[in-house]
């Protein structure tokens, strides 16, 4: 079976790596790829953006299978091109990926439909956003409505922290076209889950629960980050709590997008938080998140190249999913300086002293003359399994500490809360 998928970060490596367990001799290729992902597959040097690229790429080769797993190619219109060249694919058309890549957008269709969330208003121009702040209610949460790479998201304290990401989204242009409209939202507290959950237009199924941590730094402070690391899953979501979830958000919210004539197929993933006044969705994503399917995927029995066939398929109500006992921690270690400025192409060392049951996905590396070298901000994500999270968080941490590279840096409170 031919195979490519599309991106190159520790979610991709992660899809990819889940698929080789069970299907050994498949021959995989991604776009772009990375240092870690062509130890396992063939990497082409094709933009992940290049929508016609990918397509003919795939139609000239055979392709079987094209997996679309980040979100700029799903917000292009990616899967809508393969669908229309007859290429077989999973991941959610432009339409149905519009619940991430707009946030007003999926605010608007949680209020239409009652699914529970934060209050919001959403501007088009930044002199009416700042007009509404002098009534705002402080603590608020100021988000670019578009895609911003996880970090578009401002917790405001008071307002003139509020008025300087309002300028710094929508007239700076800080996150680019991602900020030509704000949200500006009600601020909430609890715990946050993370849900990731298959779709194949009708029927979910979800996969265990995690924690992502968005913030750089130890205790939740710095800026946000497209995540430092992550657990699953969480000893927050209860048996209770999942039965709740599902009947209030997960099931509403595909019946909502198929009551306005959008089929959904491949992952939604569900931001909640746990308030006091129940689960609220703090925000939708349209595919795996990055990195919980990292957490996630290292307990996953289930044939994964299976699950996504009969999403494609329309007939994943014949798939349950199976998770291996125990919790597994995922610990980013990301480039000096992430989420700013940082340096890239500088060497890696260890990676042959970690654990032979560990396993490091490659987020932003490549090779450069055989050796390998850093290329983006997160660099790579250390996942471990334990009996327990403390036992998962002890064993991903010991190897973190053989992986070196100049300015390395990553939280050391992943799993501790």
């Amino acid at each position: 079976m031919k195979i490519l998928v599309v991106g190159g970060g520790g979610r991709e490596h992660a899809v990819i790596w889940k698929i080789r367990q069970t299907h050994p001799k498949a021959q995989i290729y991604c776009a772009p790829g990375n240092g870690g992902i062509a130890d396992m597959a063939e990497c082409l040097h094709i933009p992940v953006t290049d929508v016609p690229g990918v397509a003919a790429w795939s139609r000239r080769h055979f392709i079987d299978l094209v997996i679309v797993a980040q979100d700029d190619p799903l917000a292009l219109g990616m899967v809508d091109e393969l669908l229309k060249n007859r290429i077989r694919t999973f991941g959610p058309t432009r339409a149905c990926a519009q619940i991430e890549w707009s946030k007003s957008y999926s605010k608007e269709l949680m209020k239409k439909y009652n699914i529970p969330t934060a209050g919001f208003e959403a501007f088009d121009r930044a002199g009416d956003a700042y007009a509404y702040l002098e009534s705002a209610v402080y603590p608020t949460v100021v988000k670019a409505d578009g895609l911003a790479l996880g970090k578009g998201v401002i917790i405001c304290e008071d307002k003139e922290q509020a008025r300087d990401a309002i300028r710094q989204i929508m007239e700076d242009k800080k996150f680019g076209s991602a900020g030509d409209r704000v949200v500006i939202e009600e601020f909430m507290t609890g715990p946050e889950v993370s849900i990731l959950a298959f779709c194949d237009g009708k029927t979910i199924r979800p996969m265990l629960s995690a924690q992502d941590h968005k913030r750089a730094f130890d205790g939740d402070h710095g800026p946000n980050t497209g995540g430092m690391g992550a657990f699953s899953p969480s000893p927050k979501y209860t048996k209770e709590v999942e039965e709740e979830v599902m009947r209030t958000i997960i099931c509403p919210t595909v019946e909502a997008l198929r009551a306005e004539g959008r089929v959904f197929k491949g992952v939604i993933f569900f931001g909640l938080m746990l308030t006091r006044e129940g689960p609220r969705v703090l925000e939708y994503n349209a595919r795996l998140g990055d990195p919980e399917a990292q957490s996630v995927f290292m307990l996953l029995k289930t044939d994964l190249l299976d699950i996504m066939e009969a999403c494609i398929d329309g007939r994943l109500d014949e798939i349950e999913l199976e998770f291996e006992p125990g919790s597994a921690v995922c610990v980013v270690m990301a480039s000096g300086g992430y989420p700013g400025p940082y340096k890239k192409g500088i060497p890696i060392k260890g990676l042959a002293d970690v654990d032979g049951d560990v396993v490091v996905f490659h987020a932003g590396t490549k090779k450069e003359d055989g050796a390998l070298v850093t290329a983006g901000g997160r660099v790579l994500g250390v996942t471990a399994r334990g009996e327990d999270i403390p036992a998962a968080r002890k064993k991903a941490y010991a190897n973190v500490e053989k992986i070196h590279f100049e300015g390395a840096q990553y939280r050391r409170d992943i799993g501790i809360k």
